[in-house]
């Protein structure tokens, strides 16, 4: 039977995958009151249609930092996808490059950034974590520039890991024939060892991350790449203001999926504010609880320049490697296609707010 949505890929994966790995995927932090949220506030807009407007021909492309793409779609940094495919960010690579889509391959991926460069026909940007040996850091810019890489996406909202309960309870641990093959293997090493009530991943983040990054460190990794820099985990129109003036290139509006801060605002509550607070032709980009064109199409609405999307690409690769990968892929594009002409609005720029009508909501 063919899969004609994410959550029917969800529902395949979930029977492929081990348990400790699904959960790992899927889940959020404490309660999970953030995860399920995320997808909660897209209910909070329907949208506003106009009729009789010339739709036969949608054009759903944009350039995004110099990078032209068919659909304003990327896939979010995720760690080790070989976890559910043996090609692994080899596949996503090319299910992207096939899509016209977005891929930011994560600092644990699973393949190198140069076998990862070459399968991607796309743009391909480079996500890092700050990292207390800075030397590895520097050495990660530099080969990311080297491969071709687009742009820097540095995550800002993890000074240390959430708390996971699924992986604690799991004492969840990369297997051991899945590494973060661009980092030195002792660095690794704790992700690989977990116990019940211990997670390998906490324990790799508390030793390696550092948790003293400041705004003003931001200017040493400005020095060492002519690559644009975007930060990713703002959810404040402070911090959306600051990251203008320590030279940001643009900001990603982002809970982490809800595996951070558990009762952290909704991606979707926090977009507007952050648009208003940025100069109009600056990008701010969204993730958070996508599962279909017509979730992009109401972060477009709000403001975003472009969507990312997490589980849903890894469940298309659980179940269909770099075709499944693909076909979700295209599948929200196609959607976001479909809901601009039945809005009326078929070109990006006419998706704006009085594409919705807001109902009464709980993060308001």
């Amino acid at each position: 039977m063919a899969l004609l949505a994410p959550a029917e890929f969800e529902s395949a994966a979930r029977a492929r995958l081990p348990a400790d790995v699904w959960d790992f995927i899927a889940g959020g932090s404490g309660a999970e009151s953030t995860l399920a949220a995320n997808l909660a506030q897209f209910g909070d807009y329907a949208l506003r249609p106009r009729v009789l407007v010339d739709v036969a021909g949608c054009d759903p492309s944009l350039t995004l930092l110099g990078s032209e793409l068919r659909a304003p779609i990327g896939v979010a940094p995720m760690a080790y996808h070989r976890l559910v495919d043996p090609e692994g960010e080899v596949a996503t690579a090319r299910a992207t490059g096939r899509t016209g889509t977005l891929l930011i391959a994560g600092i644990f991926a699973s393949r190198t950034l140069e076998e990862i460069s070459a399968a991607a026909e796309g743009p391909l940007w480079l996500q890092l974590y700050w990292l207390r040996r800075r030397d590895v850091l520097a050495g990660l810019v530099e080969r990311a520039e080297a491969a071709g890489y687009r742009a820097l996406v540095l995550t800002v909202d993890a000074p240390r890991i959430g708390r996971r309960l699924r992986d604690l309870r799991n004492g969840f641990a990369v297997p051991a024939d899945v590494r973060a093959v661009n980092l030195d293997p002792e660095l690794m090493r704790a992700s690989h060892h977990g116990d019940a009530g211990a997670s390998g991943i906490e324990t790799h983040a508390r030793e390696q991350f550092d948790p003293s990054l400041t705004w003003a460190d931001l200017a040493w990794l400005r020095e060492r790449s002519r690559l644009p820099l975007v930060l990713k985990g703002i959810l404040t129109a402070e911090d959306a203001r600051l990251a203008v003036e320590h030279g940001a290139d643009a900001v990603v509006v982002s809970n982490h999926g809800g595996r951070q801060l558990d009762g952290a605002l909704p991606s979707l509550a926090a977009l507007p504010e952050v648009v208003d607070a940025v100069p109009p032709e600056f990008p701010v980009l969204f993730d958070g609880g996508v599962r279909s064109g017509a979730d992009v199409a109401v972060a477009l609405a709000l403001g975003a320049r472009a969507v990312l999307v997490g589980r849903p690409v890894l469940w298309g690769l659980a179940v269909g490697g770099e075709d499944g990968a693909a076909q979700v892929l295209d599948q929200l594009s196609s959607e976001l296609t479909h809901t601009m002409a039945l809005l009326g609005r078929p070109r990006l720029r006419g998706l704006d707010r009085g594409a919705l009508s807001e109902r009464a909501g709980r993060y308001r």
